[in-house]
This record gives structure tokens, sequence and C-alpha cells, in this order.
């Protein structure tokens, strides 16, 4: 037996309902639930559930960075900066092959979250 794909990621957030604004209404990631009386949301990112939560202690808190693939990183690096987003860098290339290149460009979630925004174009 094997593990097998990642499932569900962590990402420990101070404000829950700032976090939850942040990832829903400015990044558009798909809400799924929260968790009443508990400091914990649910979003659908593709395959992985990301679970936004307020860790109950510091053996539970994460730091992460998550990359986002996008179809168009121009677009939607100018939708993002429209909604207040500030990217710590251009956009730029990160790897090439003869299939194609991946370009990325980076910015921050509220609690400092390094996150991107990755697009894979063709040669």
């Amino acid at each position: 037996m094997t593990v097998g794909a990642v499932s569900q990621i962590h990402v420990s957030v101070s404000d829950l309902e700032r976090s939850v604004r942040f990832y829903r209404d400015v990044l558009g990631v798909p809400f799924l639930f929260d968790v009443p009386g508990q400091s914990m949301a649910f979003f659908q990112s593709g395959d992985v559930r990301l679970y936004l939560g307020v860790p109950e202690s510091e053996a539970f808190a994460s730091k992460v960075t998550l990359y986002f693939s996008v179809d168009d990183l121009a677009a939607e690096r100018e939708r993002l900066v429209e909604e207040g987003v500030r990217f710590l860098d251009e956009p730029h290339v990160v790897h090439r092959d003869d299939q194609g290149e991946l370009w990325m460009s980076f910015f921050r979630d509220p609690d400092g979250h390094n996150l991107a925004i990755t697009e894979t174009k063709p040669v």
C-alpha cells in the first residue's frame, strides 16, 4: 500500500473571517463550508481541499507556500492587482523545456503565506 494524492492542506490563519474573504472573494477559490463555533473554513482548489483555521496550538501552526494554476497569468495578475493584491515580483520563467515554459508571480495572503499564480505556456 502507498499513500494517495494530497487531499487536504491546512493553512494557519490569525483572523478567519478576513482570510475567508481573501480566499473566496479576492482569489475566487470555491468556498465549501465553515464549522459553526470553531475557527475552521474549507475551500475546494481542484482536487485538493484547503482548510483555513486558527491553530489550537503552536504544534499545528503551518507556514505554507501555495501555487495556483491559471490559464492566463497576465490577466489574472491584473485582476488581482485591481482587487488590491500587491505582487512581490514580476511574472517570470522558472522552467523551460521542449514542452513549454512555466511562468509564475508571487504575492502574500493576509497572514503572510507566500502564494503564487502559475501558467504553463506551450513552446
